[in-house]
């Protein structure tokens, strides 16, 4: 495709997974962070150890000026923790971001209070943005040890997309699917997260494979009842970036989300858990997020609720358990139903 330049906005473990992935891609590679996420070791031999060991190539550039890292960029890859979202596109507003270059969010997540997604995040800021979202099951671990994932770029505009697909499309390891639902692919990615949390806590607390088939269902319709509700297209949520993702996060212990939700099924508290994990696990916000969603919504949200009370309540691994084996009992839900 003649791509020279790749530009990435955060030194983050997925940041620097793309940043790895996508070396053969592009002829140049520029990491973009605030200087305290720029360590020596980083900055000067391209390698960082925590929490994963990454080793990028001799080409990879970092710095802490924005202006500079996203000019002449071909494609801008937006790696920051959702709530850095806003700020950063503030930042690449008053940088001069050209607004034909495609931003691709590979954040997973909802703004607290707004409850945007991440797109609509990025319109308020970037109106005139070509904005792209990336989004599927890419435990950054197994991309390192060049294990083979798919995804899929969603924008509302298809020769967008296309183009991003073909520009980090990586041949044998890194298979991308298009997508027209924005909407769709960004909650699928966004909503399983929470649920990620409860496989990990059901894991914690030995409650068996019947347990997390239930989960994983469960925790489906939640996800595609909301989704829909906010609409997105039913079909995406069995997708890569829905059904998919979900399956990968809450079957691993490489899931930081999972990993959270089995320390709190150990009886952990919330800040101890964050301080050990020492990276982002976006279901715990995104939790708050949910539930606050949902109240507005007027839908029922039970697995969702429970991680939330789970992680910003003193309720114990057993109350969470009973409240929701105990709910009151109804129709299982069909899928015309969870259409309309």
């Amino acid at each position: 495709m003649g791509l020279k330049k790749l530009t990435v906005l955060g030194p983050g473990c997925w940041g620097l997974t793309l940043a790895w992935l996508m070396n053969d891609n592009f002829d140049e590679i520029t990491v973009w962070g605030r200087e305290c996420d720029l360590n020596d070791d980083l900055v000067n031999n391209k390698h960082c150890s925590k929490p994963l060991e990454v080793q990028l190539d001799k080409k990879v550039e970092f710095t802490s000026n924005l202006k500079e890292a996203i000019k002449d960029a071909d494609i801008i890859l937006s790696v920051v923790a959702t709530g850095g979202v806003r700020p950063v596109c503030e930042q690449l507003k008053e940088a001069g971001i050209n607004p034909n270059t495609p931003l691709v969010n590979a954040s997973k997540g909802l703004e607290l209070n707004s409850l945007m997604r991440m797109s609509e995040v990025i319109k308020d800021v970037l109106p005139n943005q070509k904005v792209v979202i990336l989004s599927g099951p890419t435990l950054a671990k197994e991309v390192l040890m060049g294990k083979p994932t798919a995804a899929s770029v969603a924008c509302e505009d298809l020769e967008t997309a296309e183009y991003v697909q073909k520009a980090l499309n990586v041949q044998g390891r890194f298979r991308l699917y298009t997508n027209t639902d924005v909407i769709g692919v960004e909650l699928g990615g966004s909503l399983k997260n929470v649920i990620a949390i409860a496989s990990g806590f059901a894991h914690a607390m030995d409650l068996g494979d019947n347990c997390m088939g239930t989960l994983l269902t469960r925790g489906m319709a939640e996800i595609v009842r909301l989704a829909v509700k906010l609409g997105a297209n039913p079909s995406t949520m069995y997708g890569l970036s829905g059904m998919g993702d979900l399956i990968a996060t809450c079957s691993s212990p490489m899931s930081r989300n999972y990993t959270v939700g089995s320390m709190l099924g150990k009886g952990k508290k919330i800040d101890d858990i964050l301080a050990t994990l020492g990276s982002v696990a976006e279901g715990v916000k995104t939790s708050k997020a949910v539930c606050d969603l949902a109240q507005k919504l007027g839908l029922e949200v039970p697995v969702s609720s429970a991680i939330y009370e789970a992680v910003y309540t003193d309720i114990t691994p057993p109350e969470v358990l009973s409240k929701l084996m105990n709910r009151k009992l109804k129709k299982e839900e069909c899928y015309d139903k969870i259409r309309g």
